[in-house]
């Protein structure tokens, strides 16, 4: 989550297996549709994936129920550290800037 002038913003980011990001976003929800258009738009880039790594939000489940039933999705403990890691530099600039003044500044 970042704040921006005083609103919680979500960060999504997908990030390839080696470490690649292949996918950000910036919503002030994280609920079943903001997944689904996270989804959508990932899928669009870069294709189906085979295997989905996510945190425990049950969003991602309705999601990928509802556009790619087929991938195994697994959301078990410590299995999504790669992503948080990824949040890391994000969170860096953050703190440099001295908080973002809007989505796009982010």
């Amino acid at each position: 989550m970042i704040l921006i002038r005083g609103k919680k913003h979500w960060l999504w980011r997908a990030v390839e297996a080696n470490g690649d990001v292949l996918e950000i976003l910036l919503q002030t929800c994280r609920n079943a549709d903001a997944a689904k258009r996270f989804l959508k738009k990932l899928i669009k880039r870069s294709g189906v994936p085979r295997v989905l790594v996510t945190d425990k939000l049950r969003s991602y489940g309705a999601a990928i129920r509802d556009l790619c039933p087929s991938v195994d999705h697994r959301s078990l403990k410590r299995l999504n550290n790669r992503s948080e890691a990824s949040h890391r530099h994000t969170r860096r600039r953050e703190k440099i800037v001295g908080r973002f003044k809007s989505p796009r500044h982010a």
